[in-house]
């Protein structure tokens, strides 16, 4: 059983105090700080170094819309080019898949800086009907990709407004 309390930076005397200010920038004081605020920031599910750029996560942000005849689902994928992209359809799961791809570098009189990222993404969707993979329309246009699935013809019957009675 691990002793959470050996966890914090607690200085070892009986009363059991915190660590006082000076301790405040020990090295290895300052170290366990840093590696527990990254703990925590991986288990809570968010990025551990946030300033660094809109490279948070390369999971693409997904919205859904629905109509009387189809599901248009839109996935903002910027910096993605379609060759980049997959979209596939088994039964009632719709999964995009692909690889995002970053390359900066900076000149200077003696010196360069490179900087590379990438990382692989895939993100699926249970629907609420399977759709025959024919009528799927999916087009790419300025990093924004947008998925038609025509609902099946049993539940494109339009809404019916049923009146109201005052009782």
């Amino acid at each position: 059983m691990v002793d959470f309390k050996a966890l914090v930076p607690w200085r070892h005397s009986r009363s059991q105090t915190p660590a006082p200010r000076e301790d405040f920038f020990e090295p290895f004081v300052t170290f366990r700080r840093e590696m527990d605020r990254i703990f925590e920031q991986f288990f809570a599910g968010s990025a551990p170094y946030p300033a660094q750029g809109n490279w948070h996560s390369v999971t693409p942000t997904i919205d859904i819309d629905e109509n009387d005849k189809e599901l248009v689902v839109t996935a903002e994928l910027p910096g993605v080019s379609e060759k980049e992209i997959e979209v596939s359809l088994t039964g009632d799961v719709l999964t995009i898949t692909g690889e995002k791809r970053s390359e900066r570098e900076e000149r200077y009189a003696n010196s360069s800086y490179v900087e590379r990222r990438f990382g692989s993404f895939s993100r699926s969707l249970r629907l609420p009907f399977e759709v025959k993979e024919q009528k799927v329309d999916a087009q790419f246009r300025d990093g924004v990709l947008t998925i038609r699935l025509p609902k099946p013809a049993e539940l494109q019957k339009p809404a019916r407004r049923i009146g109201i009675r005052t009782v």
